[in-house]
């Protein structure tokens, strides 16, 4: 058991200038396809819902698409399926890109949780209350304002506990990164597994490690819920 934690110290939470542990690749690739699928999101989610089809329809065949297919089998398709075309290997910048593991992984991520998130986004866009948008109307605003101070805002606020789901959800499923020989918690789990044979110890740090990073996501969404969404709840007395 002591080898085995010793290993696990330097795999998943050391680190030196050349190497990350396994939490800060964890980390990484959580903090980037989720950065980059809410920025991402806010815009297409204004155009899932736009009554003009040809910026609604390309959107929800996004959606469908990403949502509709595993997060496994988009990763094995960015990263081996891409780099078997022709126009990818022959192209400079193309082969550079999808020939790194990390680069596929990113892209994968990021645009399944930008589907997700633009869903979650545009539901909470319907639900605006029309109250709102009339107010906003009679001060004259115009409709990009209305968006941009109103709308938008609003959405985001009532979107959050959903949105605080598609993070753990994003959070769990990085464990395919490996797939792409990312070294990732679960990489250097299975890892320490074949050097040491000890999988009960090797996965059940891994997996300690991804509930107490679930555990400080939950409390820092559940302490933004409470301060942003404190005129929801009811006024006691």
């Amino acid at each position: 058991m002591s080898d085995i934690i010793q290993q696990f110290w330097r795999a998943f939470l050391w680190s030196d200038g050349y190497h990350f542990s396994g939490v800060a690749i964890t980390l990484w690739l959580l903090a980037i396809s989720i950065a980059f699928g809410f920025v991402v999101s806010i815009p297409l989610s204004v155009a899932r819902v736009s009554k003009n089809k040809l910026l609604a329809w390309p959107v929800w065949l996004y959606t469908y698409v990403f949502r509709g297919t595993p997060l496994y089998v988009q990763l094995l398709l960015f990263y081996t399926g891409m780099y078997s075309l022709d126009v990818v290997r022959n192209h400079e910048m193309l082969n550079v890109f999808f020939r790194d593991g990390m680069n596929c992984t990113l892209l994968s991520f990021g645009l399944n949780t930008c589907a997700y998130t633009t869903e979650i986004f545009a539901g909470a866009i319907k639900a605006t209350p029309y109250g709102e948008i009339e107010a906003a109307r009679a001060y004259g605003m115009s409709r990009f304002t209305l968006y941009r101070r109103v709308i938008i805002p609003s959405a985001l606020r009532r979107a959050l506990p959903a949105y605080s789901n598609e993070v753990i959800l994003m959070l769990h499923a990085t464990t395919v990164a490996f797939t792409a020989t990312v070294p990732d918690i679960l990489k250097v789990a299975r890892d320490a597994n074949s050097a040491t044979y000890d999988s009960f110890d090797a996965f059940g740090l891994a997996a300690l490690l991804y509930l107490c990073i679930t555990f400080v996501l939950v409390a820092l969404f559940r302490r933004a819920e409470r301060k942003l969404l404190a005129h929801l709840r009811p006024m006691n007395g």
